[in-house]
C-alpha cells in the first residue's frame, strides 16, 4: 500500500524557503504586525528610552506582538509564549526570531497596565472607523474571572473567630489531658499545644492585618482579590471586570477591573461610556444588580436613558393582599402625599430617616402613615403591622419611577441585553477558557491580564466583520502616515519656538549640557 512520504530529516536543499515565505500572506499573524508597528507605542506609554550601559533591551513592540498573538491563540503564560518563541514558525516570523525569556515577557505585561489600555483603545477606535460601533445602544454587565486565591486563604473576622474558638477548644482538651497524664505522652501533648498556639498566633496577626487595612475580609496570595458572589449563594474568591458592550457589533468598548459588587458600578461606566463615545444620545441596559438610586440618579442627570431591570419586592415586604402592595398606593409629588387603594390620605412629618442596606450603603427615606389604619376594614389585607401601614419613599424615588416607566415601555429593547453581553464573556470564557486571572498581586496586573483578553477579542472580531484586506489597507495606510505626522508636529513646534523667541534659550541649555565647565 503507497502512503504520501515526508521529507528526509537530514536531506539538505538547494533552495532553502526564508521565514517571510513560510508565512501565508493571509495569516492573521500579518494583521497583528500591522498594527502594533501603526501605534505609537511612546505616546501610549511603554518604554522606549533604555540607557547605553549594559544588555540592550528588547523593543516593546516585539513583547506586545507576542503578547497578542498568545492571547489570540489561548496562549497566556509567559513561560509558554518562551517555549513559542523557539518552536512556532508564526512567532518566528512576528518577532524576527528573538527568544525573550519568560521573565522579561511577564515583566512586560506587569509593567504596562496603563499602556496596554491605551492599546484596547486603538481596537475601539479601528471599529469606530469602520462603522462597526453604533453609539445608540450599548449594554453593560460584569463577569466574574478567579483570582489566583484560594477561599482557603481568604478570611474575614467571622472566620477568623471560627478558627480561634476552635482551636481554643483544642487547647482545653490538650491542658485537661496534660493534667491528668502520667508521663508516657507528655512530650507528645506539649508539642500538640505549642503548635495550636502557633497557629492562634497566626489568626491574630491576621486579625491585626485585617483591621489595620480597613477591609471587611483579607486575602493572602492575591491581596486586592475578594470573596464575591457568583450566582446564587455560590461565592469565589475574584475580580469582578465591569464591562461595556455596542450593540451592533457586539464590540467592547470599555473595560474595568474592580473588586467590588455591581451596586455602584454603573453611573461610573455610564460616565466612561459618555467620554468614548463623545455623545450622550445612546441608551444603557443593565440587569438588575446595577438597580441603585445613586447610580441611576448619576446615569440620568448624564442625561442617558437607562433601561435598568427592577427586581422582585421579597415576600417578606409584600402585603397579605396583592392589590396593597406599595405599586398600588398613588404619590401626589405637590402635597408629598401618597394616596392609598382605600382613597386614605398618608402623610410625612418632613424627617428624613436613614437605613444601612445589605451592601452597607446608607439610604436616606421619609415615612407616610395615616391615622385611618386603625379602624380601617381592609387593614389585615394591607399589612401585618400591628399599628399601621408605613410607606417609606427614598431620597432617590423620582429616579426609580423614571426609570420604572423606561423599563415598563420599553421592555422590547432590554431583551437584547443579553445577547448583548454574553457575546463577548462566552468567547472569552467558554470558547477560549479565559475564566480565571493569571496575575497575582493586585488589580493593577490582573487590569493587564484582561487588557490583553479584550485587545484580542477585538481584533479578532474585527478581522471577522471585516475582510482582511480592508484592515491591512488601512493599517498600512496609518503606518505610512505616522512619519508625516512627526514631521509636521515636529516643524510646528519649531515654529512655535522661534515666535515666542525661546530658540535661543534652547540652544544655549543644550549647549551647556554638551559642554560642561
Amino acid at each position: 500500500m503507497k502512503f504520501i512520504q515526508g521529507h528526509n530529516r537530514n536531506q539538505t536543499h538547494l533552495f532553502p524557503v526564508s521565514l517571510e515565505q513560510s508565512i501565508d500572506p493571509e495569516n492573521e499573524v500579518r494583521i497583528i504586525d500591522l498594527f502594533v508597528e501603526s501605534l505609537t507605542l511612546k505616546n501610549y506609554g511603554f518604554r522606549i528610552d533604555f540607557p547605553e550601559n549594559g544588555r540592550p533591551a528588547y523593543h516593546p513592540s516585539d513583547l506586545l506582538k507576542l503578547f497578542i498573538y498568545g492571547y489570540m491563540n489561548k496562549v497566556r503564560s509567559t513561560r509558554d509564549l518562551e517555549k513559542e518563541c523557539k518552536r512556532n514558525i508564526e512567532v518566528m516570523w512576528l518577532l524576527n526570531c528573538l527568544k525573550p525569556d519568560h521573565n522579561t515577557i511577564a515583566n512586560f505585561r506587569k509593567d504596562n497596565p496603563k499602556a496596554i489600555k491605551k492599546v484596547f483603545r486603538a481596537t475601539v477606535q479601528i471599529a469606530k472607523h469602520f462603522d462597526l460601533i453604533g453609539g445608540k445602544l450599548i449594554a453593560g454587565d460584569s463577569t466574574k474571572l478567579r483570582a489566583q486565591n484560594s477561599k482557603k486563604n481568604n478570611y474575614n473576622q467571622a472566620k477568623i473567630d471560627r478558627h480561634i474558638a476552635y482551636i481554643d477548644n483544642k487547647l482545653e482538651e490538650y491542658t485537661r489531658a496534660l493534667a491528668e497524664n502520667d508521663g508516657d505522652n507528655r512530650q507528645q501533648i506539649e508539642d500538640e499545644i505549642d503548635k495550636q498556639q502557633k497557629r492562634k498566633d497566626n489568626y491574630r496577626n491576621l486579625e491585626k492585618q485585617l483591621k489595620e487595612s480597613g477591609e471587611a475580609q483579607i486575602s493572602i496570595s492575591d491581596p486586592e482579590s475578594r470573596q464575591i458572589m457568583i450566582r446564587n449563594n455560590i461565592t469565589e474568591v475574584a475580580y469582578n471586570v465591569q464591562t461595556t458592550i455596542d450593540s451592533m457589533n457586539c464590540i467592547p468598548i470599555d473595560y474595568k477591573v474592580t473588586n467590588q459588587n455591581d451596586s455602584k458600578a454603573m453611573g461610573n461606566m455610564i460616565q466612561r461610556a459618555k467620554s468614548i463615545l463623545r455623545t450622550n444620545e445612546f441608551t444603557a441596559l443593565y440587569d438588575k444588580g446595577f438597580h441603585t438610586g445613586s447610580e441611576l440618579k448619576t446615569a440620568q442627570e448624564l442625561g442617558v436613558e437607562t433601561i435598568v431591570a427592577i427586581p422582585s419586592v421579597p415576600s417578606t415586604s409584600q402585603a397579605p393582599n396583592h392589590d396593597y402592595n406599595y405599586e398600588h398606593f398613588r404619590y401626589d409629588e405637590t402635597a408629598d402625599t401618597y394616596t392609598c387603594p382605600q382613597g386614605q390620605i398618608l402623610r410625612t412629618n418632613g424627617s428624613w430617616y436613614k437605613e444601612l442596606t445589605s451592601s452597607g450603603n446608607a439610604i436616606l427615606f421619609k415615612q407616610y402613615k395615616t391615622k385611618a389604619c386603625k379602624l380601617c376594614s381592609a387593614r389585615s389585607e394591607c399589612t401585618r403591622s400591628k399599628t399601621a401601614r408605613l410607606i417609606h419613599r427614598s431620597e432617590f424615588a423620582e429616579y426609580y419611577e423614571v426609570n420604572r416607566i423606561n423599563f415598563e415601555e420599553k421592555e422590547h429593547l432590554y431583551k437584547r441585553r443579553q445577547s448583548i453581553v454574553e457575546h463577548p464573556y462566552g468567547t472569552l470564557k467558554r470558547q477560549w477558557g479565559f475564566s480565571y486571572i493569571l496575575t497575582k498581586k493586585g488589580i493593577s496586573r490582573a487590569s493587564s491580564d484582561v487588557g490583553f483578553m479584550f485587545i484580542a477579542y477585538n481584533l479578532r472580531r474585527i478581522v471577522n466583520i471585516l475582510t482582511r484586506d480592508q484592515l491591512k489597507e488601512y493599517l498600512r495606510i496609518l503606518l505610512s502616515l505616522f512619519p508625516a505626522i512627526s514631521d509636521l508636529i515636529r516643524h510646528n513646534l519649531r515654529q512655535f519656538k522661534r515666535s515666542i523667541g525661546l530658540e535661543w534659550i534652547i540652544e544655549s541649555t543644550n549647549y551647556a549640557a554638551l559642554n560642561p565647565a
